[in-house]
Parts: structure tokens; C-alpha cells; sequence
């Protein structure tokens, strides 16, 4: 199958929380290894950027990362803030890096905006610290309501895709608008282009078969220990950040450490927010054209590696 796509320089593994993703891309790293290629994982979910949230965010072991080399996990303490605008040149940067060691990279992960900043070829507006500063002092003073209506009068769109209560996120688009003239930045284009040639390989599975996954899921994260980990994360100081802080599952252990809400009901909340989280999922990543699409259910991941990688003429 590498052969389809005119001798790509990047392998991307892609798709919904649950899917299978991390465990894939060893599978394909295993496989080129056996045909004496190296290969190196560069990660693209933005929860395992921190440092101390290997439970929630379902993070491969420290021993399962040693057989290869992965990059951009455990980068950032909790109380520090992601941004997309920032993680595009270190993962460019890395992956150049990769290749010009000979090596294939694997770029997996399901942040929808911070895959597509690396797979297509589209800028960041810049910052203007003035503009920014004027527009989150309205923020605190007055809440996000009457910001999001001032975005709303703009772009309806990118009003409904932003939401009425990411105050974070408005304040940006407000800011884009004031730099730039348009509403908001880091969506694709119609006929996005590729920023090099690429496997895209986009990992799915039947609405109930992962829905069934992802409730298991939660209850192993709370039988693994979630609450002793989200205790030394609030002490690590987690709620001082914006990104980490709004991860699924540590929001709720958290509720749950300060008897805001039974076991129960916290991981009730976690499995409905988390189905709700990969719905948004499987919409983004339809859009992408172009990728190969498996079945996680209809086939073992082994299953999916021999066909992404069917032969060792690469």
C-alpha cells in the first residue's frame, strides 16, 4: 500500500479515542523493523503532552515507548497550556529530523486540529499581545456571553463550532478577526494541501462496538488507580492550567476527590463526555480524503499492519 501514494515520507495513524491507534502504529513499527527499517512515533494527542496523566489519556507505558523512539509525550507540567500554533514547527521539526536519520516517522494521535496543523499545508495567523490582552480582560469581566455574541455576528459558523462557553477559544477567533479580517484561523480549506506526501491511515469501529469500548475504558481507568493520579496532579497544580484541566476523566476524579460527586456518577460523566468527545472525532476525520480506512472490529491490528505494509519492497 506504500506504493499507492507515490513514495510517502510520512506515516499518520489517526482516528477516535479507543480505536486502536497507539497500539497500530508499534504493530507498524514492528513490521518495518522486521524489514530492517527504523522507525520513530511522533505523538498528536494533546493530553499526552503532560507529564503525570499516563492513566486518563490511555498513555503507552514507559516500557512499551522504550522499544522505539517516541516524541512529544511528557513534554509539558499540568498547569502549562498547549497550543496548536506552537506544536506544528516542533512536530515538522521532529519529523524532518526523523527522516533525515534515515528513519519512517509515525505520527498517531486523534487531536483533530493538531493533526491536520501537521499533515496540511496552512498557517497560524500571529498574535497581537495588545488586542489579546483587551479582549480577556472582557473575558473576566463580563464572562464569555457577550464576547461569543460579537463572534457570532461575525461568522455564525465558526460561532457554532467554537461553542457559547470557551471563553478561550472565542477570545482567539475575536482576535484573529481584529489581526487578519477573518473570524477565525486553523480550519481547513476546501481542497486542503499536503505539506509532504503521506499514508494516511484512519482507524474506525461500528457506533456500538466503541461505545462498548470506551465504557469499559472508564472503568479501568478508575480501577487503574485515576483518583491517586488526579490527587497528585491537583497538588502538581493542574488546575492553574487551561488545556490540562479540561482533559475527560480528571475534571470528574477531581469532583469526585472533593466529594462533589459519587464514584458513580463520575464515571458516568467521563463515559458521556468521552462519546461525546469521539463522535466529534469521527466528524473531523471524515473529512480527510485520501485515507485508508480499517475497522478495528472486522480486523486484528496485525490484520491492518499487513495491509498497510504488505511486502518489504518499500
Amino acid at each position: 500500500m506504500l506504493q499507492d501514494l507515490g513514495n510517502p515520507r510520512l506515516i499518520a495513524v489517526v482516528g477516535a479515542t479507543g480505536t486502536g491507534k497507539s497500539d497500530l502504529s508499534l504493530e507498524l513499527a514492528r513490521r518495518l523493523a522486521g524489514y530492517g527499517q527504523r522507525a520513530e512515533i511522533i505523538n498528536v494527542d494533546a493530553m499526552q503532552f503532560y507529564r503525570g496523566m499516563d492513566i486518563g489519556t490511555a498513555k503507552l507505558s514507559v516500557a512499551e515507548r522504550s522499544e522505539f523512539p517516541h516524541h512529544l509525550f511528557d513534554i509539558l507540567d499540568p498547569h502549562e497550556d498547549a497550543a496548536v500554533a506552537h506544536y506544528q514547527p516542533e512536530a515538522r521539526g521532529i519529523i524532518r529530523d526523523v527522516l533525515d536519520r534515515g528513519a519512517w516517522p509515525i505520527l498517531v494521535g486523534g487531536s483533530g486540529l493538531y493533526v491536520s496543523s501537521v499533515l496540511f499545508d496552512f498557517e497560524f495567523p500571529g498574535q497581537d499581545p495588545e488586542i489579546r490582552a483587551r479582549l480577556e480582560a472582557e473575558l473576566s469581566a463580563q464572562g464569555p456571553g457577550m464576547l461569543f455574541r460579537r463572534l457570532r455576528g461575525l461568522s455564525p459558523e465558526a460561532a457554532e463550532r467554537i461553542g457559547p462557553h470557551n471563553g478561550r477559544r472565542i477570545v482567539r477567533a475575536l482576535e484573529v478577526a481584529e489581526i487578519t479580517g477573518e473570524p477565525i484561523a486553523g480550519t481547513l480549506p476546501d481542497e486542503p494541501v499536503w505539506w509532504t506526501p503521506t499514508l494516511l491511515i484512519s482507524l474506525t469501529a461500528p457506533r456500538e462496538d466503541l461505545v462498548a469500548r470506551l465504557d469499559a475504558r472508564v472503568t479501568r481507568m478508575w480501577e487503574a488507580g485515576l483518583i491517586a493520579e488526579a490527587a497528585g496532579l491537583l497538588e502538581a497544580g493542574i488546575d492553574a492550567g487551561v488545556t490540562a484541566r479540561r482533559a475527560i476523566g480528571y475534571g470528574q476524579a477531581a469532583a469526585q476527590i472533593r466529594g462533589e460527586m459519587t464514584e458513580t456518577e463520575a464515571i458516568e460523566d467521563t463515559r458521556r463526555l468521552t462519546r461525546r468527545y469521539a463522535r466529534r472525532q469521527v466528524s473531523w476525520f471524515k473529512r480527510y480524503r485520501g485515507a485508508h480506512v480499517f475497522d478495528t472490529v472486522a480486523e486484528t491490528l496485525p490484520e491492518i499492519a499487513e495491509h498497510i505494509l504488505p511486502s518489504a519492497e518499500l
